[in-house]
């Protein structure tokens, strides 16, 4: 990624595509600890009227800071991310975040950001944020 000093307002920043396997949700809850049925349970997923198991919302906001700290070329630079969970996110799909810089400060810059499944026409996060300092 080019240098903080090099990024403008109104750039886009690269597209990240983000698979989500089979057992992304088996795997992300033993590191997080989420065993929600909804997320592990296919048959428990349909039972609650989702369609199947779904992906917990902070793996997919776990994408979104990935393509922060790529953009910011550090994590520790990575200040504030903030999300509003859309839509759900399904094993399978593939999320793919994108977005632009919205301002810059010196060393400060704002980015609006928003993650997006089935080829783009399902918008699974939006109104997003984050401060890159």
């Amino acid at each position: 990624m080019a240098k903080i000093d090099e990024i403008n307002p109104g750039q886009e920043f690269p597209p990240q595509s983000n698979p989500v396997g089979k057992y992304q949700p088996i795997y992300y809850a033993g590191s997080s600890g989420d065993f929600n049925p909804i997320h592990i349970d296919p048959e428990f997923g349909k039972m609650a009227g989702l369609g199947g198991n779904i992906l917990q919302g902070l793996c997919t906001m776990a994408f979104c800071a990935k393509a922060m700290t790529d953009l910011a070329g550090d994590p520790g630079r990575l200040k504030m991310l903030r999300v509003r969970f859309a839509k759900p996110v399904y094993p399978l799909d593939k999320v793919e975040v994108k977005g632009q810089v919205a301002s810059k400060d010196g060393g400060r810059i704002e980015v609006e950001l928003g993650a997006w499944t089935k080829n783009g026409e399902t918008q699974v996060i939006s109104n997003a944020a984050a401060i890159i300092e």
